[in-house]
């Protein structure tokens, strides 16, 4: 009998699926698969890489709503949420296969008739991206759309809460037509996962997850001198100028914190208020956060579903014990919840007069919880931003746009918004630095990381 792997839907804490996990005998042969497949696919033609990443997005979206209602009951994300994830993940895939001739193009130093010099980008060979569940899709295409288009296999190894995503990217990708072995799945535990870092066949890897899995991640490859891409924690910080417009800035900046209740990397999860405008702001959030719908995460009016995990609720219950004992004012919410007597839900928590040195300034909670505190000026608000191990993005709000680039370049982050949040462009960078991460996905410079220079010479003699 093949071990199974249990999916827990978390807003009915009861069994959603059970899944064959692979034994280790058919892991190896998937990677086996993979690198014989990866090495015919390094030759095929651009122009048809790109084709099949578009027949894939057809195939993915012809699905749409058989899938958002999978993603929901594996991991608890509102229908309505799910649903629009759907559509981001199929913009982005077409996103980076619009500009992955462009960006993998060959660079010509010289060809003249004694003096042949060129540099191109060459696949890694099999590529595993062990993805995260919070965004699923979005988690996994950043990876493998691009490191196809790139001529690379790639052995996705989802998240345990999440399985089923990876095994939509597979079915989709053979129905659009990519040779066998290009995209594989893979249904493990950590120890398999673990011991797939060790195989030969496998050339890098990306991780997207907590720090300290990231750490385990990157000791394990070095031991094979791997490339290894890592998207890890964030406590992603937002400042408030004295001149926000409060009418506009509060939604944006609640929905940063609260969007998919939390449960996002570059989620807002401190805020820091420059004093003049502090009450105001404070104000201005508790009306925002009371709208919030708390409800069955099928419903399309739900905003707030259920938490994936429960250790989230504990790790929130204890960085709230610390801050109500030091003093800080508990707004709204703080205590976990359920929607018809189960599930697991935590109320939209926000607080106030935090100090900086709190748990829930400086510790990842990944949940619907955000502490808020005042600020004298912009030099203390930086100060205070970049008062953390995590750098993966950071957000200005203000009036002036200008003041805000300039106060942006003094920021430790991978992304800095202004007067924006918690948001993805492909066209950008996607990268964290300090404990947040290293090395890059997504736009042009992310295609450096999913290949590798190679340099040709040649002359006349």
């Amino acid at each position: 009998m093949p071990e199974t792997l249990e999916v827990i839907n978390p807003a009915t804490e009861e069994t959603f699926k059970r899944i064959d996990l692979h034994s280790a005998d058919e892991i190896e042969e998937r990677l086996v698969r993979a690198s014989s497949a990866a090495r015919q696919w390094r030759g095929v033609p651009m122009a048809e890489r790109i084709a099949v990443t578009h027949r894939f997005v057809e195939a993915f979206t012809g699905k749409a709503d058989e899938i958002a209602a999978e993603l929901t009951a594996q991991m608890g994300k509102p229908i309505t949420q799910a649903r629009n994830e759907i559509k981001t993940m199929a913009a982005r895939a077409r996103y980076m296969a619009e500009i992955a001739e462009a960006s993998l193009a060959d660079v010509r130093i010289s060809e003249g008739p004694d003096e042949f010099k060129r540099i191109v980008r060459d696949p890694l060979g099999v590529i595993l991206d062990i993805a995260a569940w919070n965004y699923p899709l979005l988690i996994a295409v950043n990876v493998v759309t691009p490191g196809i288009l790139a001529g690379n296999a790639v052995v996705l190894k989802h998240s345990s809460l999440t399985p089923l995503c990876g095994l939509r990217f597979e079915e989709a990708y053979r129905s659009a037509g990519l040779p066998d072995g290009v995209m594989t799945a893979i249904v493990a535990d950590r120890t398999r996962a673990e011991a797939v870092l060790g195989s030969p066949h496998v050339d890098a890897v990306f991780f997207t997850g907590s720090v300290e899995g990231g750490r385990r991640v990157y000791q394990t490859a070095c031991g094979g001198l791997i490339d290894v891409g890592l998207e890890l924690g964030g406590k992603d910080p937002a400042y408030v100028r004295a001149d926000a417009d409060l009418a506009k800035v509060v939604p944006n900046v609640a929905d940063a914190c609260f969007y998919n209740a939390g449960q996002s990397c570059c989620a807002v999860e401190r805020v820091y208020v420059h004093r003049s405008a502090y009450d105001a702001f404070l104000e201005a959030m508790l009306r925002e956060v009371r709208g919030y719908r708390m409800g069955d995460p099928t419903d399309p009016d739900t905003y707030l579903g259920p938490v994936a995990m429960a250790k989230t609720i504990e790790t929130m219950d204890r960085q709230l014990a610390e801050v109500v004992d030091r003093g800080a004012r508990l707004l709204c919410g703080g205590k976990p919840a359920s929607v018809g007597g189960h599930g697991r839900y935590y109320e939209a928590t926000v607080v106030a007069d935090c100090a900086n040195d709190m748990a829930i300034m400086q510790e990842e909670n990944f949940g619907p919880l955000v502490g808020v505190m005042p600020v004298a000026d912009d030099d203390e608000a930086i100060r205070l931003m970049n008062d953390s191990r995590y750098g993966l993005s950071a957000s200005i709000w203000t009036r002036d746009v200008d003041e805000g680039r300039r106060l942006a370049e003094a920021v430790e982050a991978g992304t800095v918004f202004v007067n924006r949040a918690d948001f993805l462009d492909p066209a950008l960078a996607w990268v964290g630095v300090k404990d947040s991460g290293k090395g890059c996905t997504l736009s042009q410079l992310g295609y450096n990381y999913l290949t590798r220079p190679k340099s040709y010479y040649a002359r006349s003699l």
